[in-house]
């Protein structure tokens, strides 16, 4: 795969409802260098999504002309006729800008990226204290339906069985100690060459 300016980046992975996409953004918020890689995916947008910022929707069709263009990284059909991606235009977006990338993907899709950019990558799963916590985690939201929760907590199981896989694990039992751990692991990583 050819990328233009190719430099560092972030991975954080986790089962839905563990704390990735918060902790993702603490880090942003404080000054290290990185830029939020925008994914893309092929669902409608939910409530007070922003396309551009939270994702690039674009659609079933949108999203399989892509593949087609092999326009992305990395991609995968999470649940049937669902799409999520990196495109390629959005890292070398952020490399050009002197960044390293930051990602908050699902679990599959971190261990793609860890793949393609090995030592330029730094691989986190955020994981849940328990998997009790996760679905009160998940019912909390008040966003999803009893099937899309079934759904996720039945991907959850699966998923946490990756963890070994990747370069650490934080443990998010308390918020603002995980942020604080990943920005120090972070800080760590980006500063050595």
């Amino acid at each position: 795969m050819k990328l233009k300016n190719k430099g560092k980046c972030v991975i954080f992975s986790a089962p839905s409802g563990a704390g990735k996409t918060t902790i993702v953004h603490h880090l942003l918020s404080q000054d290290l260098g990185l830029e939020f890689s925008v994914s893309a995916c092929s669902r409608d947008p939910r409530i007070n999504e922003v396309d551009g910022i939270d994702y690039h929707f674009l659609g079933l069709e949108g999203f399989k002309n892509k593949i087609s263009e092999n326009a992305f990284v990395e991609w995968e059909e999470v649940y049937t006729n669902n799409f999520y991606g990196t495109l390629k235009s959005e890292m070398e977006r952020i490399w050009s800008e002197g960044k390293a990338v930051i990602f908050d993907v699902d679990v599959i899709g971190g261990l793609n990226l860890k793949k393609i950019f090995q030592e330029d990558a730094y691989a986190v799963f955020v994981q849940p204290p328990s998997y009790e916590e996760l679905e009160k985690r998940l019912r909390g939201r008040s966003t999803e339906t009893e099937d899309k929760i079934d759904q996720r907590m039945e991907k959850a199981h699966k998923e946490l069985a990756f963890a070994p896989e990747f370069d650490v694990i934080l443990v998010n039992d308390n918020l603002e100690k995980a942020c604080e751990e990943a920005k120090n692991l972070l800080i760590n990583f980006l500063e050595n060459e």
